[in-house]
């Protein structure tokens, strides 16, 4: 029974440690992206398809 204490103080304790890297990783900008909206003009855009129907006379 000891051992499942063991694992969980180690597992909530793994996950406090990656919790505090994520934050500091936010934190400093890891996640901020320069490039992407300095080159976005330069794509096109996609085209909007209508929805309508083209009937055709069987005569």
């Amino acid at each position: 029974m000891s051992v499942i204490y063991l694992l969980l103080s180690l597992s909530i304790l793994v996950a406090l440690i990656f919790l505090i890297v994520f934050i500091y990783s936010v934190r400093k900008g890891q996640y901020d992206d320069t490039y992407t909206p300095s080159v976005r003009i330069l794509f096109d855009d996609e085209l909007v398809k209508s929805n309508k129907k083209i009937t055709k006379n069987k005569f």
